[in-house]
Order: C-alpha cells, then sequence, then structure tokens
C-alpha cells in the first residue's frame, strides 16, 4: 500500500490562524462606486455560476439560490467590507422604495 499523499492547505485554511477570513478587495474593472441618496456603495455583480451556498435577500428577504446572477454590495467607507450584502438585482434597484421599519442593508 501506498503512502497517503497529503493536501496542501490553502491560505484561507490554516489552522494558526493567518489568513482565516478571506479579504474583500475592491477588484478594478469589476467594482462600481455608485452613489446614492443612501451613501456611497461599492457594488459588484455575481454571476453566480461558481456559488454554493444559498444567500438571503435584505430587500425580499428571499433566498438567492446557487446559479443566480445578483449583486454584492457594501458601504464605500473604511471597514465597510465587514457588512457586504447580497441582494437581488431587482432589489438592489428598489432598494430606496422600501416601506418603514426595513433596514437600510
Amino acid at each position: 500500500m501506498s503512502p497517503r499523499r497529503a493536501r496542501r492547505l490553502g491560505p484561507y485554511e490554516r489552522p494558526d490562524g493567518r489568513g482565516a477570513v478571506r479579504p474583500v478587495d475592491s477588484v478594478p474593472g469589476v467594482d462600481q462606486v455608485e452613489s446614492a441618496a443612501d451613501g456611497d456603495w461599492v457594488v459588484r455583480k455575481v454571476s453566480g455560476a461558481a456559488l454554493a451556498k444559498t444567500y438571503r435577500c435584505p430587500g425580499c428577504e428571499q433566498e438567492i439560490r446557487p446559479g443566480v446572477p445578483h449583486i454584492v454590495s457594501w458601504p464605500a467607507w473604511q471597514g465597510g467590507e465587514e457588512e457586504r450584502r447580497h441582494w437581488h438585482t431587482a432589489c438592489w434597484k428598489n432598494r430606496a422604495n422600501r416601506g418603514p421599519g426595513r433596514n437600510r442593508y
């Protein structure tokens, strides 16, 4: 029997905690900064083809299933990437028309 080959850990899988959180960097040419009445937002369009996770849209509170194109947005201030949210494209465009009692994001 031949010995098993050890799989090399990726930079975000290290047990010592280094790189445990995948950084969200703005990607030039992909991310856009949008200005609206609710502030400036970094917006990224996602095809959804490579996703394996289901997200919940803060606009309609419905699921965004894997394979569905959608928007990922976060505030355009320092540290705003910690507050990123996945939105249906239509919900993102209509977020200013949401009724009272709904969160901003």
